[in-house]
């Protein structure tokens, strides 16, 4: 019972993280209509922000936080402008932009290979990974607990975002039909630029922890096709179907990991997708609209 309570916990912690990244890739989705596959490196650029900013510029967690997630959410609105947005001018066609997403993502992948080395790296020790013991019925890390409360936040922060806003508003709306949000008076191509910046902040967030969880490493940012694995498995373009499928995956992993073979989670996180695929290919709160591909 102890074990099975242990890896609930660390399987929440680890699917809120995910949940972050998630919800980035649904909210581009919901306005754009692709998957954005460069997603991943924003994390890896506020995982490096963070990690020079602490090491160089000797700051505290909450500068070096603070600048990680607003150099990762620039360099997201850099990305759409300069990648994206020749792109959805001259065509309606969303595969030119995945196949962008993914051009870019090697770029800025490589980039950080070139310039900072391949190397793995540690961030310093400022966020306290000591066991904690709650209640006497389980133990975990305070890292864990710190990384639920902390996607807890944000993600609660984005919901009054989206619903007490003009620009959260406008975003709903977008998501209904961007061309008659435009049309309506809506500025689309800053409604997109806060879109990309609200979904690279996030991106921010979890690669400050999943850099403290595995390390850092220019590639760190493939550990976000498991964030697209559980935006596809919730429903891609919903953020609550966001949420739940990175839980739901989060704690698949756990509980495989605790209680199986931590060499069996990938298979069965990506067997998940595969039966969500073969039974509800919308996902479970996505719409069935064939036009999204």
């Amino acid at each position: 019972m102890d074990t099975f309570l242990q890896q609930t916990i660390n399987g929440l912690s680890l699917g809120s993280v995910y949940a972050l990244i998630a919800v980035g890739y649904s909210l581009v989705y919901s306005i754009l209509l692709f998957s954005n596959f460069a997603h991943g490196g924003f994390l890896v650029i506020g995982g490096y922000i963070c990690y020079f900013a602490l090491k160089s510029m000797g700051v505290s967690i909450w500068v070096a936080g603070f600048l990680s997630l607003l150099g990762a959410g620039f360099s997201a609105v850099l990305t759409e402008r300069l990648a994206y947005k020749p792109i959805r001018e001259r065509t309606n066609v969303t595969l030119y932009l995945l196949i962008a997403s993914m051009g870019m993502s090697i770029v800025i992948e490589n980039i950080f290979v070139i310039v900072v080395g391949g190397r793995f790296r540690a961030l310093p020790p400022v966020i306290p990974t000591h066991p904690v013991h709650l209640f006497g019925l389980a133990t975990t890390s305070a890292f864990d607990i710190l990384s639920l409360l902390a996607a807890v936040f944000f993600l609660g922060a984005l919901q009054l975002f989206l619903i007490k806003t003009k620009w959260g508003l406008a975003i709903r709306a977008a998501a209904y039909d961007l061309k008659t949000a435009g049309l309506m008076g809506v500025n689309v191509n800053l409604l997109i630029s806060i879109v990309f910046f609200v979904a690279g902040f996030l991106a921010a967030v979890g690669g400050i922890f999943l850099s403290v969880r595995y390390t850092l490493y220019p590639q760190l940012g493939m550990i976000t096709i498991k964030a697209f694995v559980a935006a596809v498995i919730g429903g891609l373009g919903s953020l609550p179907g966001a949420v739940v499928g990175s839980l739901i995956l989060g704690l698949a992993e756990m509980l495989t990991a605790g209680f199986i073979s931590s060499q069996l989670r990938d298979i069965v996180v990506f067997s998940l997708l595969i039966i969500t695929l073969l039974i509800r290919p919308q996902g479970l709160f996505g719409k069935n609209i064939s036009e999204k591909v």
